[in-house]
């Protein structure tokens, strides 16, 4: 901290320091510089971000809550996007309290030192963290204030040093840069933006020629961008053009997964660089760097570059396998998003999946067809809500815009909106990921924590990878041949629905032995158990059933025989077709309602299934079931606890088989007709694409089908999920619908007839693996 008398900032003794929005990435770096000044400071932020608190607490600033501005507070900063009516605005202006924005703040207490001042559009924090790279390397003296945080930790974002030099980047979105008088002026890519303050492209052009005309010493821009040309106009100082036609040139001459090779040529001394970076992108913004550096009078060395840090947010990998790479980006405007995934696509093989948060309203209304058209060049694309950085809504800035934008060029299909903020987006993005895909988080609010939650989940599905490892290790060689035990199984195809993700850990047991093995496994190694019939009325999550899925699908548990006493013992892997073909051709009734049921013996006992006014249980004599702990018993059904979808005893067991009685016995003939009849019923009533079955169960005294239809839901779709056109209570898979795409239809129709019914649809299709209340 310095020993030297405290400025006196807009002319007043001034001792302690609140700053508002603290943890944004221009005020965190302020708040070091002035604590390194000698200055008292405090600060508060509704949103602190990744290790912000520890970086700012650490350096000795006081984190206050909302409106905790201290009573020996001499000055109040605040970002611009802190709205007037926040508390801490209200109290410092009721106390009297001069209230600066951070850009007046920073140019006043940089007044007197010769400023590298980096500015522009695209390009600016990773430009200027690179030049505080070079100079740091070189041994140079000069402090900084970077408009963001490096990857390493140990170095601060801000920083004082007693000599003239100071390298900041200034942000020109609120006029404060009209402030700056630099020594030096690095134009980096500039373009239109801000369009709430700038209303015209030359509003913002003559607010960077008004720069270039204070700058004292000279101005290095790139002459390939029509706007740096138009500002530079106005310089009266030296001007230094860079890029491939400047008087500071670079050619990449190798590029790896994370490194740059560059020859410096023409104004530069003659030598190759290194650089720790990746892209053409980088490749001009070390060049901008580097060409500043020289003009301050740093010995340019090869090795320059070769450590930088890189900054966050800023192309940084978050997680990368064979598998899979993600990683985030703060790219906000079409041009920076455009160059972002032209890079990317360049350099990474596989899918480009990309998930967008669009920032500030303004730019979204002025700027939606240009994302549409960036963002085109995604192969799957994620759209949340617009970040609004204290902005109120503006028309036609809304992330429905982007939308609309996007269909007119036809590629609805792959966009996905996200609207709110969704507790299971983790899980959402997870299963739409493939093999070698590139995910790639973009945007300049608060996604990183979304990006975050998703790495956080995937380390955990990591570190738990070795357990489902080892049961399957441990349990193979126990079991017999015929028995399959696998890890990963895709359970879509297993489903009337087709969809969903895989089972963790898979099993179809040959015999009752290997069943038990499994369960008392399971219960050893505190694995969930899940069990699965025909896939019917049940939809699998995208991410799929983290525990052990078992499935009667080996032919031992398919057993149909008709006993002596006129009884048939069903095995609980027998497809309820079979059961009713089987009755029917031995003569026997009762069994005729079955019909179309797509499920096996197994499931429709645990859900008590019913349709054409039968239920299962209507025929069960007896069940013999298996508990977890794999003790075999038969309960009579009388000592059963059975009600509408539901047969308690089954919910912690699994059933084996179950003794049914026919109600009476006819002729084939007789019961075949009545099974045709019901055949064409159930064709004319309901759909015949996948589904789960009815959705909701019907509410007392009413139908859930045709509340649904009363409120012209028929044919409501999200993706390739569809409310049937045929029957309004079966969602239906019109080819390459999600679960997620299900999940969110299943919500809106609930919602809807909440509202306009005051009615609360639940859900009679199982959840498998998860629980209703966490996704509706």
């Amino acid at each position: 901290m310095s020993a030297s008398p405290l400025p006196r900032p807009f002319g007043r003794a001034v001792r302690v320091v609140h700053l508002v929005g603290v943890g944004g990435t221009g005020m965190a770096p302020l708040a070091l510089y002035l604590r390194q000044t000698g200055f008292t400071v405090s600060g508060e932020d509704d949103a602190l971000g990744r290790g912000v608190r520890g970086l700012l607490e650490g350096a000795g600033v006081t984190i206050t809550p909302a409106g905790g501005v201290p009573e020996d507070c001499g000055l109040v900063v605040h970002s611009s996007a802190i709205r007037a009516d926040h508390p801490a605005r209200v109290r410092a202006t009721a106390r009297g309290l001069p209230l600066v924005r951070r850009g007046e703040m920073l140019a006043e207490i940089l007044g007197g030192r010769k400023l590298v001042a980096i500015v522009g559009a695209h390009g600016k924090t990773t430009t200027t963290g690179m030049l505080i790279t070079a100079l740091r390397r070189a041994g140079f003296p000069c402090g900084w204030l970077l408009g963001g945080l490096f990857n390493d930790e140990s170095i601060p974002p801000g920083r004082l040093d007693p000599g003239d030099w100071v390298v900041a980047e200034i942000d020109e979105s609120d006029g404060t840069i009209d402030r700056f008088s630099p020594e030096i002026t690095v134009l980096v890519s500039l373009d239109w933006d801000h369009p709430d303050y700038y209303g015209q492209a030359e509003q913002l052009t003559e607010t960077f020629r008004r720069l270039v005309a204070r700058t004292r010493r000279a101005v290095i821009f790139d002459p390939a961008c029509a706007m740096s040309v138009r500002a530079a106009a106005g310089a009266k100082v030296g001007i230094f053009t860079f890029g491939p036609e400047g008087h500071y040139r670079a050619s990449v001459v190798r590029e790896s997964a994370d490194r740059l090779v560059l020859r410096l040529g023409a104004a530069f001394p003659s030598l190759e660089v290194t650089v720790r970076a990746s892209g053409i992108f980088n490749a001009h913004n070390a060049t901008a760097a580097l060409a500043a550096a020289h003009l301050m009078g740093t010995k340019l060395t090869p090795d320059l570059l070769a450590d930088y840090p890189g900054v966050r947010r800023r192309q940084s990998v978050l997680w990368a396998t064979d598998g899979l790479t993600i990683l985030e980006d703060y790219a906000h405007h079409p041009a920076e998003i455009r160059a972002l995934l032209t890079s990317l696509r360049q350099r990474r093989p596989g899918r480009l999946v990309v998930v967008f948060q669009p920032h500030r309203f303004s730019r979204t209304a002025r700027f939606k067809t240009d994302f549409a058209a960036a963002l085109g060049l995604a192969d799957q694309l994620f759209l949340l809500d617009v970040y609004p950085a204290g902005e109120a809504p503006v028309a036609g800035g809304t992330t429905a815009d982007i939308c609309v934008e996007i269909k007119k060029s036809g590629a609805a299909g792959r966009v996905t909106h996200l609207p709110g903020r969704d507790p299971n987006f983790p899980e959402i993005l997870r299963a739409a990921l493939q093999p070698g895909d590139c995910l790639a988080f973009v945007g300049a609010g608060d996604i990183d924590q979304l990006a975050h939650a998703l790495v956080a989940r995937l380390e955990q599905d990591s570190a738990r990878a070795g357990s489902w490892d080892k049961f399957v290790a441990e349990l193979r060689p126990r079991l017999a041949a015929e028995t399959r035990l696998v890890r990963e199984e895709p359970l879509a195809p297993k489903t009337t629905m087709r969809t969903g993700g895989p089972a963790r850990c898979y099993a179809e047991p040959a015999g009752v032995a290997d069943l038990q093995t499994l369960l008392r496994g399971a219960g050893a190694h505190k694995m969930r158990v899940y069990f699965l019939g025909r896939g019917s009325n049940l939809i699998v999550p995208d991410e799929g059933v983290d525990g052990l899925v078992i499935s009667l699908a080996h032919a031992a548990w398919q057993v149909c025989e008709l006993r002596p006493d006129g009884g048939v013992w069903a095995g609980a892997g027998l497809r309820l077709k079979s059961l009713c073909g089987f009755a029917a051709r031995a003569g026997l009734k009762g069994f005729e309602f079955l019909e179309g049921i797509p499920g096996s013996v197994g499931g429709a006992l645990r859900m008590n299934a019913g349709a054409m006014g039968g239920w299962m249980f209507d025929v069960v004599e007896e069940v013999e079931l298996m508990t977890l702990a794999g003790e075999v018993r038969t309960l009579r059904k009388t000592e059963m606890n059975v009600a509408y979808r539901e047969c308690r005893e089954l919910l912690a067991a699994i059933a084996l088989g179950a003794l049914l009685r026919p109600s009476a016995r006819a002729e084939s003939e007789t019961i075949s007709r009545q099974i045709d009849v019901y055949r064409r019923k159930r064709h004319e009533t309901q759909p015949r694409e996948p589904s789960a079955g009815c959705v909701f169960k019907n509410p007392p005294g009413a139908s859930a089908g045709k509340l649904i239809d009363e409120l012209g839901l028929k044919g409501e779709r999200v993706g390739d999920a569809e409310v049937s056109p045929v029957h309004a209570n079966f969602i239906i898979n019109r080819g390459r619908a999600t679960s997620t795409d299900i999940f969110t239809l299943m919500r809106r129709v609930r919602d809807r007839v909440q509202q306009e019914r005051g009615i609360t649809l639940e859900p009679e299709v199982q959840l498998y693996g998860r629980e209703w209340k966490d996704m509706l």
